[in-house]
C-alpha cells in the first residue's frame, strides 16, 4: 500500500493506494500520539507512507519512523510537478500516494537521528547569539536616547559593561541597562555550556576533527558544515554537493543562448551561510583563493567573489571527506 499524508499542525488527512492506483482508505487523523500511533499498526506490511517536508515534520516522522518506512517529498519540486487549480487536503495527500506510486515523487534527504540532534544543538547555540545581538542593539538604542556614545567594538566586553555600570541615567534607562546585563551574563553562561557540548561533538566526528585543520574553522563551523552535508558519499561529486548548498549560479538556456544569472540559494541555508561567513579566512590563508578573489571581485563584486571563494572551498572540503585527509597549505 502507498499512503499519502498531508499533514497539518493539528490533524492529518491520509489517502491509501493500491499497487494498480484504486484508492482503498482515506482518513482524517488527530496528530496526537495515539491516534498516530493506531494509525501506523492498522498499515497492512510493505506499506510506505509519502509525508511532504512542511512545518511539523520531524514530530510525524520521528514518532513513526520505526513503525514504517516513511518518504519525505520535497515540496518545491513535488508542487512543480502536480501543481493544481483546484488544492484541498485530499487531492494533496491523494497525489503524494501517485507520486509514491508510480516512483516519481521527489524526496529530500533525511538526516539520521544522531545528526538531527547535532543540528538541534548547533541551532540553539545560533539563536543564543542571536538574542545577544539584539540585547546589544537595545543597549545601544537606550545610550542613543540619552546621547551618549561609548567607543568600543564589544558593548558587553569587560571595560564597556564597567563603563555601563557607571553610567548616570534616569531611573527608567538604568533599570533596563542593569536588566539587559544580568540577561547577557545569562546568555554567556548558556553559550559557554553549549560550546563546550560541542567540543565533545566534533571530539566524537572524525569528520569535523578533519576539517578543524582548515585555517579559520573553529568546533562550530567544523560541526555545522559535516552535520549539514551528512554522508558525503550520497554526493556523487563537488559540483553536486555545491548544488545542495545553494552556491551555484542558476542557468537560462533556451534557443541556444545560455544566460547564468545569481545562486540558486536553494538547499541547505546553514552550509551556504556558515561558507560565505568563513570565506574571508579562506582568502587570507591562500594564496590561490586570494587570486580567485581578486579576479571575481573585479569582474563581478566583492559579495559574488565571496561566493565563488566558499564554492571553491566545499569542493575542497568534499575532496578532504571523501579521501579522509586534512587539508594541506598551499
Amino acid at each position: 500500500m502507498y499512503i499519502g499524508v498531508d499533514y497539518h499542525k493539528h490533524y492529518s488527512v491520509t489517502t491509501m493506494m493500491d499497487e494498480a492506483g484504486r484508492i482503498v482508505g482515506r482518513q482524517k487523523i488527530r496528530n496526537d500520539p495515539d491516534s498516530l500511533l493506531a494509525f501506523a499498526d492498522s498499515l497492512p506490511e510493505d506499506s510506505k507512507i509519502a509525508l511532504e517536508a512542511t512545518n511539523g515534520w520531524y514530530y510525524f516522522y520521528e514518532l513513526l519512523e520505526a513503525r514504517c518506512p516513511i518518504v519525505l517529498a520535497h515540496p518545491l519540486r513535488t508542487r512543480a510537478i502536480a501543481e493544481a487549480r483546484i488544492k484541498t487536503d485530499k487531492i494533496d495527500s491523494t497525489i503524494l500516494a501517485h507520486l509514491l506510486r508510480t516512483d516519481l515523487l521527489p524526496t529530500s534527504y533525511i538526516a539520521g537521528k544522531e545528526i538531527r540532534d547535532t543540528r538541534e544543538i548547533l541551532r540553539y547555540r545560533a539563536s543564543l547569539i542571536s538574542l545577544r545581538t539584539s540585547l546589544k542593539n537595545k543597549v545601544h538604542a537606550i545610550l542613543d536616547k540619552n546621547g551618549i556614545r561609548i567607543s568600543v567594538s564589544n558593548i558587553f566586553g569587560k571595560k564597556a559593561v564597567q563603563r555601563l555600570r557607571e553610567l548616570s541615567l534616569r531611573d527608567c534607562y538604568r533599570e533596563e541597562i542593569d536588566g539587559y546585563l544580568r540577561l547577557m551574563e545569562t546568555l554567556k553562561t548558556l553559550t559557554g555550556e553549549t560550546d563546550r557540548t560541542i567540543e565533545k561533538l566534533v571530539g566524537m566526528s572524525p569528520e569535523a576533527s578533519l576539517l578543524l585543520s582548515i585555517p579559520g574553522i573553529g568546533h562550530y563551523s567544523a560541526l555545522l558544515i559535516t552535520s549539514e552535508i551528512g554522508d558525503v558519499t550520497r554526493f556523487p561529486s563537488a559540483k553536486k554537493l555545491c548544488s545542495y548548498a545553494g552556491l551555484v549560479p542558476s542557468v537560462h538556456s533556451s534557443g541556444g543562448k545560455t544566460r547564468y544569472g545569481s545562486i540558486t540559494k536553494q538547499g541547505s541555508k546553514w552550509l551556504r551561510w556558515i561558507l560565505i561567513e568563513l570565506s574571508h579566512h579562506f582568502i587570507n590563508s591562500s594564496p590561490r583563493m586570494k587570486g580567485l578573489y581578486g579576479r571575481v571581485a573585479y569582474k563581478h563584486g566583492k559579495n559574488t567573489a565571496r561566493v565563488a571563494v566558499a564554492r571553491e572551498m566545499l569542493k575542497i572540503i568534499y575532496a578532504m571527506l571523501m579521501q579522509k585527509r586534512p587539508y594541506r597549505r598551499e
